[in-house]
């Protein structure tokens, strides 16, 4: 057995629990200073003040010395598309003139145009620049993340994505959670025939996905000129009597009721809600849906952020995460959204942590697994360089992460000099 002891963090943020965390109790991120934490192989088995378990240690432990640091759970990014072929540096211009989204996707950019270079690019090549991907996220504090098919919208391409995902998580430290995406867009050929394309999918593409154990979610794109919320919800009712769990790309762009439907299905989260209803943050506070939001996205299509201090002071349960993908928003620097989730979304700095830890892991369905530090959980901890969780949104847009541990091993470091 390989005994480890952390001590004399300056702060532990523990975030301790193993459901997400509603409203007020956001705020609550269980700080201890000077901090220390016992890990026997992959586990935590031991969670306190220095002092208290010192007492409980003998020669079998190595000893990491965390003076003068920050430590705290691995980031948890619960909604991203990393993998995929080509890129739309050119669509971003366009934005930068003026061009919307929707105007992009209308014109055959946008999701559409990530198709083609996807469906070309072969296994191999997808995992390689996956594995890049996957590496810049571990830098950033990233233990675990969940990532998107749906940019190739047939058979074929989705299964290969959704394959790339899966021989990553065999071989990286980051666990990578897999959601079927299928429904990411309409494409020409399938315009007006919305409900052919969801049964083409759901009967001839789903079951394979099912059958090798590639996904654990289904999602879809509920937006105007997408998929209704009518067509949604039968997809979503038939994936859930697959045994898919349920996420929705809900009310980005217009308000069309995604949220309520998120509700209705019992969704575990409706992610973007830049356009979420009074009446859909209420209805996801009832059912539990934990209120996912990708502030980067908005950032990058100079965009309204989602009401994060409106969907918290309603008790919602909310969740930060990168949208990382090769269009809206081609980040997933955390250090970005925790200064976005601050300055201009209201958020303090503890409820912006909890949104990227244990309501995050909630939002993969991990939150009894991860997404803490107390006794039983994964050891998967970070270390930031400066002794304060308010160095975080204070060294803005900075990445801190010195130190990452996964599932109790040390897998990054970073020397500062």
């Amino acid at each position: 057995m390989k005994k480890r002891y952390i001590r004399h963090a300056s702060e532990l943020v523990t975030c301790k629990g193993s459901a997400p965390k509603h409203g007020k109790e956001m705020s609550d991120i269980g700080l201890i200073k000077d901090g220390a934490v016992i890990i026997h192989d992959d586990k935590i088995v031991a969670v306190g003040t220095t002092e208290e378990l010192d007492k409980q240690i003998n020669d079998e432990y190595e000893v990491i010395d965390a003076t003068g640091k920050t430590v705290m759970p691995g980031f948890v990014d619960s909604h991203t598309h990393f993998i995929f072929g080509g890129y739309r540096a050119d669509e971003f211009s366009w934005r930068l003139k003026g061009d919307s989204y929707m105007s992009i996707m209308e014109r055959g950019g946008g999701i559409n145009a990530t198709v083609v270079p996807t469906r070309e690019a072969s296994l191999e090549e997808l995992m390689e620049t996956g594995e890049e991907r996957l590496n810049r996220m571990l830098e950033f504090g990233v233990t675990t993340v969940e990532g998107k098919s749906g940019y190739g919208m047939d058979c074929e391409t989705e299964l290969k994505m959704l394959r790339a995902m899966k021989n990553l998580n065999e071989k990286h430290p980051v666990d990578i959670v897999s959601t079927f995406l299928g429904p990411h867009s309409v494409l020409p050929e399938w315009k007006g025939k919305e409900k052919e394309f969801l049964d083409e999918q759901l009967n001839h593409v789903m079951p394979i996905v099912k059958e090798e154990g590639l996904a654990e979610f289904a999602d879809i794109f509920t937006e105007k000129n997408v998929f209704s919320v009518e067509d949604s919800e039968y997809y979503m009712t038939k994936a859930k009597e697959m045994g898919f769990k349920l996420k929705i790309h809900a009310d980005e762009i217009y308000q069309l009721g995604g949220s309520e439907l998120a509700a209705r299905v019992g969704a575990v989260s409706a992610d973007h809600l830049l356009k979420a209803s009074d009446e859909g943050i209420r209805q996801m506070r009832d059912a539990g849906v934990i209120s996912t939001i990708l502030p980067l996205t908005a950032f990058g299509l100079k965009e309204e952020y989602a009401p994060a201090r409106k969907m918290i002071d309603e008790g919602c349960a909310v969740a930060l995460a990168s949208d990382l993908n090769p269009g809206s928003c081609f980040s997933n620097s955390i250090p970005l959204m925790v200064a976005l989730g601050c300055i201009y979304m209201n958020m303090s700095i503890e409820e912006v942590i909890t949104a990227l830890t244990i309501n995050g892991a909630a939002a993969v369905d991990r939150a009894d697994k991860i997404g803490s530090l107390e006794v039983g959980k994964q050891a998967d901890i970070i270390f930031l360089k400066f002794p304060s969780i308010h160095y975080m949104p204070y060294h803005t847009a900075i990445n801190l992460v010195e130190t990452v541990i996964k599932a109790g091993e040390t897998v990054y470091h970073k020397e500062w000099k």
